[in-house]
């Protein structure tokens, strides 16, 4: 049983959303894209049924809001992805397969295995580093591997270099 009637693509949308908002100065429609690695036609269709279902707003400039709806569900799934990919790591999982492990086992985990595994992972020796605020795993922020904010913009580590 899933923890939540919103599917996994939305969820994916609005924990997007909820990083980069706390990135950039203002999140639009290809930051998202850029982000995802998705075509922008079709984060605009995704951002047109998150607004329907009234988990996001859009103002006149473009840029997405989430509402306090939106918020909730993606700050729950920040969570579950932070402390699945932590765990993960911990146990020497690499962080790439423990980033996308994370991000596929976080929509399907009912609130009681959730909390009961944050129940156990505080009894563990590394629960200290686990449940920290702290994304950073061998000098890289895992929310945010392959993507830098220079300047107010969203760039590829390869956009960076090829700046330089």
């Amino acid at each position: 049983m899933t923890h939540t009637t919103h599917n996994e693509s939305s969820e994916d949308y609005l924990e997007t959303i909820l990083i980069l908002s706390h990135k950039l100065p203002v999140v639009r429609a290809v930051d998202i894209a850029k982000y995802m690695g998705f075509k922008k036609p079709s984060v605009s269709i995704a951002m047109k049924n998150l607004r329907q279902k009234n988990l996001i707003t859009v103002n006149d400039s473009r840029f997405i809001y989430l509402t306090d709806e939106g918020k909730k569900i993606a700050n729950m799934i920040l969570e579950r992805h932070t402390l699945i990919t932590k765990s993960l790591i911990a146990l020497g999982v690499s962080v790439d397969t423990a980033t996308e492990d994370a991000c596929r086992i976080e929509h399907d985990l009912s609130e009681e295995t959730f909390s009961k595994l944050k129940e156990y992972i505080k009894t563990t020796p590394l629960a200290d580093k686990i449940l920290s605020d702290n994304t950073v795993v061998n000098g890289e922020d895992f929310l945010n591997a392959k993507k830098i904010v220079l300047n107010g913009s969203l760039l590829d580590k390869e956009e960076l270099e090829e700046k330089q």
